[in-house]
């Protein structure tokens, strides 16, 4: 059956933890009849959350992706988690999505994790609505968050609800559309009555649409909402949505809403703001594509919404789950997959087969035929395939390649060892399996104490990692205490020979480069490239095919490090010279030639050594603000803004990521166990040079 693709909608829910996107989630799966009880959160069952961690731990790890229908619009439904650990889930659902909820606690506002998932909504243009949820808590205050949003976010809110009452007198919200006020009855809220807006509100409910009004023909950035509003001093519905839709769509406005899910309120409003204001596949940000040979990737073409178009569909999560074992999911943007279809995964071009398809509601399959252009589903049982690659017909005579998602890279390692040998290949099966399921996730041996390593986002990550391993594959492993990943740079510009010549009868090795080496400019940092290779060489002084071989070598060496063995980033690295042989050189010869340029240079290269720091928001109540302060400043804290959030204090600051380690434990008892915080990556910074020795000691590496 063809998809209407006027009334699909694939939007995801994203925000900081515990403001409630589960709950909202399990409410939606709920009210459009794909549930028949709710599941809550705290009770370990929600449908969103059905890993074994996530029901212990009351989080979302995973994206779940869903499907339901509303008002007869199709919906796919990505449930996002909120922990800075897991925000890889949240880069690769911004990639996929056609719009977003972003959800704020009514209480808390605009929280550290939330300004992250804003910025990847940014990032991957994805309009989005705002809902604001735990209106019936203690100290709930729409109008704050809408503050927020506009000051902290840099957004446009628009305002399309009033709130009615706040913490334990939140009675419902009047829509400022159609100036009707709404309660929710029934014992789940399932009954969303309809009254007109009491008189005690009318003069503020005209008052707050007047301002939407306003607000909405200003910034929408559709010049004929403008000229009606111009002209008549107001809008009509109907010109309202178009606004909303166009503001939405070009990324200008974004609707606020407003709603306690847990107390079974807004939900109902919230799923028509998604299917009248959110955009439909066809009219979102469309996917560019390239041409496989175009390496530079400076000629893309958008890709084209149309089921009859050769296929172009994207993996963007890959899950081993019970019952189905690997599901790939998977977004389609162009043509059409059917069941048994033969397909190409395109960067491998390792073949592939959709012997099956299914939608997911949490764990529970339900088979599909197929999925057109526009939808989303997943496969189950591709084997080549990984994260971010694209799939096409094996047919395809001019295949093209989607663009990408990135992701962060790892910033704490552990040591990890099976407690007994007969463990050793199901342990290394399963950080396989996992590594294939999470692009945050590395491992390798270390060749200088032949441990093996893995890698993560943060201490959580890598210990629901450690419970996988033990639950779902049944391996006991002993992991070390966390270790920091270093990196090393460079802070002066030099110019330097590397020459590799070696006769030892017969023939020879030779390869001879000039490198010009600098470190990055903050304008070549800020777009996320760690190395740059220019070649610069005139003339026919080294063959072309012997360049690449001088970038392998130098490449080689910067990952060796210097100072205490991490890798060396920010470097930029110009091939300006050099000569061959035409019987002695060899590619060997020239990567050789390349890594020992690098050696001789690092001692001219004034080489430092960086630990990542991380963005903290700490939030503890008043009493206890001195005791967390001086804590933070023990671990060498930069304090940047403390704020006042109710009863409560909201300390910002940066901190080293190694001075994090255990931080939980430590502010729990600081603070009666009743203050949290969170944190994100932020950016390398030196290392004091009081601490370089100790780091020098302790990674035995020696100093350069």
């Amino acid at each position: 059956m063809a998809l209407n693709l006027a009334k699909t909608r694939n939007f995801g829910i994203v925000a900081h933890i515990d403001s409630g996107k589960t709950t909202v989630s399990e409410r939606i799966l709920y009210y459009t009849g794909k549930k028949h009880k709710i599941g809550e959160v705290h009770d370990g069952a929600a449908s969103t959350d059905w890993m074994k961690e996530e029901q212990e731990r009351g989080i979302t790890i995973t994206a779940a992706a869903v499907f339901a229908r509303w008002r007869d619009f199709d919906i796919n439904l990505i449930d996002t988690p909120g922990h800075v650990d897991f925000t890889a889930e949240v880069e690769r659902s911004c990639r996929v999505l056609d719009g977003a909820v972003v959800v704020f606690c009514a209480v808390a506002g605009v929280q550290a994790q939330s300004e992250t998932v804003w910025r990847q909504a940014n990032k991957y243009r994805v309009p989005r609505l705002v809902f604001v949820n735990k209106m019936d808590r203690m100290g709930a205050n729409f109008d704050r968050v809408v503050g927020q949003v506009k000051e902290r976010l840099g957004g446009n809110p628009v305002p399309i609800q009033m709130p009615v009452g706040a913490g334990d007198d939140f009675t419902g919200l009047v829509d400022l559309i159609s100036m009707k006020y709404f309660t929710y009855e029934g014992d789940k809220g399932e009954d969303q009555i309809e009254h007109d807006i009491p008189e005690n509100l009318k003069a503020e409910a005209d008052k707050r649409r007047a301002s939407m009004i306003d607000t909405l023909a200003s910034v929408c950035g559709d010049e004929s909402i403008e000229t009606a509003y111009l002209e008549n001093g107001t809008l009509t519905n109907e010109q309202i949505y178009t606004g909303l839709k166009a503001g939405a769509l070009k990324f200008t406005l974004q609707p606020m809403l407003c709603g306690a899910a847990l107390r079974n309120k807004g939900v109902q409003k919230l799923l028509d703001a998604v299917v009248d204001i959110l955009p439909d596949p066809k009219s979102s940000h469309n996917m560019r594509q390239y041409d496989v040979d175009d390496l530079t990737r400076e000629k893309p073409i958008p890709t084209e919404c149309d089921p009859k178009a050769p296929l172009r569909a994207m993996v963007f999560k890959i899950m081993s789950m019970p019952q189905l074992g690997d599901v790939s999911f998977v977004r389609v943007y162009q043509g059409t997959i059917k069941e048994g279809d033969q397909l190409l995964c395109l960067s491998t071009r390792k073949p592939e087969r959709a012997s099956r398809m299914v939608k997911l509601v949490g764990a529970v399959p339900h088979k599909v035929e197929d999925a057109q252009a526009g939808d989303i589903c997943a496969l189950v049982g591709l084997k080549n395939t990984i994260t971010g690659e694209t799939l096409v017909s094996p047919t395809d005579t001019k295949p093209m390649m989607l663009e990408g998602i990135s992701f962060a890279k790892p910033v704490i390692s552990m040591a990890i060892e099976p407690k007994s040998n007969a463990d050793k290949e199901k342990l290394a099966y399963a950080l396989q399996r996992l590594e294939r399921e999470d692009p945050t996730f590395k491992k390798y041996t270390d060749t200088e104490t032949g441990q093996l390593i893995i890698q993560g986002m943060g201490e959580l990550h890598l210990e629901v990692l450690q419970h996988r391993i033990r639950d779902e594959y049944k391996v006991d492993a002993n992991v070390g205490k966390p270790r920091v990943s270093y990196r090393e740079t460079i802070t002066k510009e030099v110019e330097v020979r590397g020459k590799h010549v070696k006769q030892s009868g017969g023939r020879g090795q030779y390869g001879d480069c000039i490198l010009k080496i600098r470190p990055l400019t903050a304008e070549e940092r800020s777009t996320g490239v760690e190395f740059i290779w220019v070649d610069a060489t005139r003339g026919g002084t080294v063959p072309k095919e012997y360049r690449p071989a001088i970038e392998e070598g130098v490449i080689a060496e910067l990952a060796r490090g210097y100072a205490v063995g991490y890798p060396c980033i920010n470097v930029h690295v110009s091939l300006i010279d050099g000569s061959y042989h035409d019987v002695d050189s060899s590619e060997a010869a020239f990567i050789a030639a390349g890594s020992l340029a690098i050696r001789n240079a690092y001692s001219q290269l004034g080489v430092i050594v960086m630990e990542p720091w991380m963005r903290v928001e700490v939030e503890t109540p008043d009493q206890f603000t001195g005791g967390v302060m001086g804590s933070l400043q023990s671990k060498r804290a930069i304090i940047t803004e403390t704020l006042d959030r109710g009863p409560n204090k909201i300390i910002r600051c940066e901190v080293p990521l190694g001075e994090m380690f255990g931080y939980t434990t430590d502010l729990r008892s600081l603070s009666q166990g009743r203050a949290g915080y969170s944190m994100e990556p932020s950016e390398f910074k030196q290392v004091p040079n009081s601490m370089l020795e100790k780091i020098k000691k302790a990674e035995g590496a020696k100093a350069g």
